[in-house]
């Protein structure tokens, strides 16, 4: 038979299939099909096309990089004999920014892991890295804000200029005005990531290893991958120039990483969750399978925007019940409480473990006290290990717990405060002061009811 009625044939037949068990039965019960069929390609699209824009609207050299303004990155600006900055539009994402800073030898000082996190999500939101016990979140290294406000009036905003709305913007999730423009500060930047691996066995000896790389400044990031409460790998890196040709690349305890290969170690797999495993399928169920790693994973990861565009109320519900993503932000001194009521709450290994400086500065989240504190964020993402799970009651506990310890949960996730208890986590002072002060409440809703479950119960 003709390779190409063949196709067609099975084409015909599949597509048969699908109307005979109803397209929702498909989406839910064999998702891969349609993820690896539609989602796969439509995201691969979709890259080559932003590629191919930014591409004809870039620059072409490192002159005029620093002398021409382009669709995403405009210009370099000399704030100071101490530090640059490089101005990006909210729809930039960090696939982009770091395919041109790095190139020409910049990054930013902290640069979240996914290709397409963008400026904007990450300014209104919040972004952080393993070098962020260094610089802290990403809104920290921001030096200033162009918004439009309710009135329809741009605004700039720096820390020593209009710096009320600065500081509140951070977290507000565009609840006091739309961003256009950012300025965010830039360091040199070297080829390789030097990284080293390091087995730590016992709750009590991850705690203190952990803390204690943290606390190194010598380290340019630091991370850990907790697989159990008691066994973790605690991995330290340094940029340099020279790498060791045996040790590129390779599973050995100390590796060198390209750097903008490091930065995006965890883009593939989106983390650990290519292979999403719930109570209905998995996402691609052999993503792990190195026949389809090295034929198709050039293609992955599916979009995140096109998987919730396509899940459908079905596949919500049931992600809610048997799979959680959550990030909680925790002060360091309490990191072993920590660990073991995400152990008894959730049970979910891997673990991610990302060390921040926290500054004592305005906003909507700083620390209790009045000086700088290092605190670390517990990410965890995949399947529920426990029985009896209420997404509901149970991310409730956690979020009491975590409001108890001087903590805060990212907003990106699904929180169950109720407005109370959510301005008791978040300082809402300045923002409420701002709201006011803009006429922000007939233009746009507060945070807590844009992104709260509760709010909308």
């Amino acid at each position: 038979m003709d390779p190409l009625l063949y196709l067609g044939a099975l084409e015909v037949l599949f597509l048969v299939w699908i109307k005979g068990k109803g397209l929702e039965y498909v989406i839910m019960h064999q998702r891969w099909i349609f993820v690896c069929i539609f989602l796969l390609p439509s995201s691969v699209i979709s890259d080559v096309r932003a590629w191919i824009i930014f591409k004809m609207c870039s620059a072409t050299s490192e002159s005029e990089i620093f002398r021409t303004a382009k669709l995403r990155v405009e210009c370099f600006h000399m704030l100071s004999n101490i530090f640059q900055v490089v101005r990006v539009e909210p729809l930039a994402n960090m696939g982009q920014v770091t395919a041109l800073l790095n190139s020409i030898g910049w990054t930013l000082p902290v640069l979240p892991e996914l290709d397409d996190l963008t400026v904007g999500g990450l300014v209104m939101g919040t972004g952080i890295e393993s070098s962020s016990h260094i610089y802290g979140l990403f809104q920290h290294i921001c030096a200033a804000f162009e918004l439009v406000l309710a009135d329809g009036s741009l605004d700039r905003c720096t820390e020593k200029e209009n710096s009320d709305l600065f500081y509140a913007v951070l977290w507000s999730c565009g609840t006091l005005g739309f961003l256009v423009a950012a300025d965010i500060r830039i360091i040199p930047a070297q080829k390789w990531v030097k990284l080293c691996y390091e087995p730590v066995c016992g709750l009590d000896a991850i705690c203190e290893k952990f803390a204690e790389e943290s606390a190194n400044k010598e380290n340019q990031f630091v991370e850990g991958l907790q697989y159990s409460q008691d066994e973790a790998v605690i991995m330290t890196g340094t940029m340099t120039d020279h790498a060791e040709t045996d040790k590129t690349n390779c599973i050995v305890a100390v590796e060198y990483i390209p750097l903008r290969h490091y930065y995006h170690r965890h883009t593939r797999s989106i983390f650990w969750e290519l292979q999403v495993l719930t109570s209905f399928k998995d996402i691609i169920p052999f993503g792990n399978n190195p026949l389809f790693r090295y034929v198709f994973g050039w293609m992955v990861p599916p979009q995140i925007s096109l998987l919730k565009l396509t899940q459908g109320e079905t596949i919500r519900k049931l992600y809610e019940q048997h799979h959680v993503v959550q990030d909680m932000l925790v002060p360091m001194k309490r990191i072993k409480t920590s660990l073991l009521r995400f152990n008894e709450d959730i049970y979910v290994y891997p673990l991610w473990l990302c060390p921040f400086m926290l500054p004592n500065q305005p906003g909507m989240v700083h620390p209790k006290g009045d000086e700088d504190e290092l605190y670390v964020d517990i990410g965890a993402y995949g399947e529920l290990k426990v029985k009896h799970f209420d997404a509901r009651s149970s991310t409730r506990q956690l979020e009491n717990f975590v409001r108890d310890v001087n903590g805060f949960q990212m907003l990106y996730a699904d929180l169950y405060m109720e407005r109370q208890e959510f301005w008791e986590m978040f300082d809402g002072t300045l923002y409420h002061k701002l709201r006011k002060q803009l006429n922000c409440e007939d233009a746009f809703p507060e945070v807590y009811d844009k992104i709260c479950k509760s709010a909308t119960h």
